[in-house]
């Protein structure tokens, strides 16, 4: 079922640069999806290092286990991406799917079957028949190419209305070095990750452990930072993949490296930037949500505040009625399981404070945030007076939209 593209997406795709090490390919296979591509082969030349960040679903799919299994040895040599069938809840034929293909995909490309990553997304439950996939890999072997990110990014979409991509370049080592991001989600999505796959390239050398501890504090402000429902998925994946063909750095031992400044910035501004976009693309969404809480006990306690307020139905379903009915606010706020101080409480939507001192405000006049109800972006500030923490998070509104495209997503 086709739906119309988000009013949030970019005007167009952002340019990718070739990155030296990485080959790309898509392919239409049927797994679900007629007549669009649906499996994704990424090549990577020997001496890649990988990180990755995964669900924490407790039910997560063959594939992720797969990685996260891979990530002990840090080297990565090929990425295999389906889309349309999640291959989770599969049982043992989804486990025999998954060695199955990276069986293959070693024999085709003499390498070890460790070094071969994969990700699925789709309907969860149904077998996923590996010739498909392993059919394919000659096709996708023969077809990649440095420039194929457009493809690459089309080809892991479910219910996505747009492809998404990131870029950014920094200094390291006195070379420039480029970081490519590529990612899926428009529904299912909260924290840990989402029903999002998000893939990582760049042509900086940094051994797997660093790269790890660089992904895992990028991830925490950008991926998890994003809902649309709250439902976390079997899927969830973030992988980062470091050619080296830039150049070596030597020395290099720690994240917290200043030398590594550069390239954490960098890659921050991709991760966010992709996880924005799949927030601006939540099923149904016609606005982007900023929610900004101040005044926590902890950080971690108001980033459970602002997940409050981001996932609330009420709050979402009035902001997509362009109702400024902050009362709500105050419902998440309270529900949070957080230290807040009712007659502390101070609230701003579109800059403009509605609540203070346990009430509403007395100068608030709600003709004047109308025209910022009315927007595609809004942003709601609170502040809980209690401590120093704050925390940032982004989510969508809730319309009927979201009904129509989960109510048809098997038919």
């Amino acid at each position: 079922m086709a739906h119309s593209v988000s009013p949030l997406a970019p005007e167009a795709l952002p340019e990718l640069h070739p990155i030296a090490g990485v080959r790309l390919a898509a392919a239409a296979t049927g797994i679900r999806y007629k007549g669009r591509p649906d499996v994704l082969l990424a090549l990577l030349e020997p001496g890649a290092t990988v990180a990755g960040c995964f669900t924490t679903s407790k039910s997560r799919s063959a594939p992720v286990d797969w990685c996260a299994a891979s990530l002990r040895n840090g080297a990565a040599r090929a990425l295999l991406v389906n889309a349309g069938n999640a291959n989770a809840f599969t049982g043992k034929k989804g486990v025999a799917t998954v060695k199955a293909v990276a069986a293959a995909a070693g024999k085709a490309f003499r390498v070890k079957p460790h070094e071969i990553y994969q990700a699925s997304t789709g309907v969860i439950g149904e077998p996923l028949d590996p010739s498909f996939i392993v059919n394919a890999i000659p096709t996708l072997a023969a077809a990649a190419q440095e420039d194929a990110w457009s493809d690459a990014a089309r080809a892991i979409m479910t219910t996505d209305t747009f492809p998404k991509a990131a870029t950014a370049r920094a200094k390291l080592g006195g070379k420039t070095i480029t970081i490519n991001g590529i990612a899926k989600g428009s529904g299912m999505i909260a924290p840990d990750m989402a029903t999002m796959l998000s893939f990582i390239f760049t042509d900086a050398a940094i051994p797997a452990k660093i790269l790890q501890a660089l992904l895992s504090a990028s991830v925490a402000k950008s991926f998890n930072c994003i809902t649309v429902d709250g439902d976390t998925s079997t899927s969830d994946t973030v992988l980062l993949f470091a050619t080296g063909t830039a150049g070596k750095l030597a020395g290099l031992k720690s994240a917290t490296d200043p030398r590594l400044a550069g390239f954490a910035k960098a890659l921050q501004s991709v991760c966010h930037d992709l996880a924005l976009q799949v927030a601006k693309d939540g099923e149904g969404a016609q606005k982007l949500i900023e929610i900004a809480i101040t005044g926590a006990e902890t950080d971690k306690a108001a980033h459970r505040i602002a997940m409050s307020v981001a996932n609330s139905p009420l709050v979402k379903t009035a902001i997509a009625g362009e109702d400024a009915n902050w009362g709500r606010i105050v419902m998440a706020i309270g529900k949070a399981g957080e230290k807040a101080v009712r007659d502390k409480l101070r609230i701003r939507i579109g800059g403009i404070q509605v609540a203070r001192s346990g009430m509403r405000d007395p100068d608030y006049k709600e003709a004047e945030i109308m025209p910022h109800m009315k927007g595609r972006d809004v942003r709601i500030e609170a502040d809980v007076g209690v401590g120093k923490g704050k925390a940032r998070v982004w989510t969508c509104d809730l319309t009927h939209g979201y009904i129509d495209i989960n109510g048809s997503y098997r038919s």
